[in-house]
């Protein structure tokens, strides 16, 4: 299990992790720091200050034609675009630094950051193990004309799955960067696949918007997020040419985070 399910919303873990992470190491400075009289949060409030910008400036730099035409989107931290290598080389350069500058709280400073790297690098590695190895299911869903498509006969390219529902407001806010992906992305696979809602809501829904989508399927009774343990909206799932899931984001995806997870298929 990697996300947790709230209703009919997706909360990711990873941030959870990093967040107790961060508590620990804090924690752990604090205790040892008061032996001394001193405190050392400030400082790994720095460094974590630090690891989180220079994870955001890497992934926009790698990123940065994604952000060129509107750069305010930088901000928004709701896609979830950090490299973490960046953030951990920052943090541990600064750490050394602060470290070697203030002798008398460098062993609490050190012990809360080992402290917080040890819990993240633990939870990291059990989000990782706990990732169910997954196929695509064989399922058949029918369009929005009545068609009838059994899901594998996608196969044979990557393949981006959206799960997403009109009266999910960050599925509205991500469906413009999703369709600009299927037009650009001619080598993939996009399927759109509405949780729960009728055809004539969703064709209403994409006119009312001006979104030209192909490939969008009803899946009335939610059967593919049961299908692929997706338990809140919107989810993005990212199969290889073998039907392999190789990704799973959930909450919103930013046109950046998309071509992230399409590199990872291509790979």
């Amino acid at each position: 299990m990697t996300e947790l399910g709230l209703g009919p919303l997706a909360l990711p873990l990873a941030p959870l992790v990093t967040g107790i992470a961060l508590v620990l190491a804090l924690l752990t400075g604090k205790r040892i720091a008061a032996r001394r009289g001193a405190s050392v949060e400030n400082l790994l409030w720095t460094i974590f200050a630090a690891a989180l910008l220079a994870a955001r400036i890497a992934f926009v730099a790698r990123y940065w034609p994604y952000y060129a035409e509107a750069p305010w989107h930088i901000l928004d931290l709701r896609d979830g675009g950090f490299k973490p290598a960046a953030g951990i080389a920052a943090a541990a350069a600064l750490a050394a630094w602060l470290a070697w500058r203030d002798r008398p709280r460098r062993k609490a400073l050190l012990a809360g950051v080992l402290a917080g790297s040890l819990a993240w690098s633990a939870g990291t590695a059990a989000l990782s193990v706990a990732r169910p190895k997954q196929q695509l299911p064989d399922l058949t869903l029918a369009d929005a004309n009545g068609r009838e498509l059994p899901l594998r006969s996608f196969l044979g390219r990557p393949l981006v799955v959206n799960l997403w529902a009109s009266w999910c407001p960050p599925c509205r806010r991500e469906m413009p960067a999703l369709a600009k992906a299927q037009r650009m992305h001619r080598d993939v696979g996009f399927l759109f696949v509405n949780q729960g809602e009728s055809a004539a809501q969703i064709r209403s829904y994409l006119q009312e918007q001006g979104l030209r989508l192909d490939n969008v399927l009803l899946d009335r009774t939610n059967r593919l997020a049961g299908a692929t343990g997706s338990p809140g909206l919107p989810t993005t799932l990212f199969f290889d040419a073998g039907g392999r899931l190789v990704d799973r984001s959930l909450g919103q995806v930013s046109a950046a985070t998309v071509a992230q997870g399409i590199e990872g298929l291509r790979r």
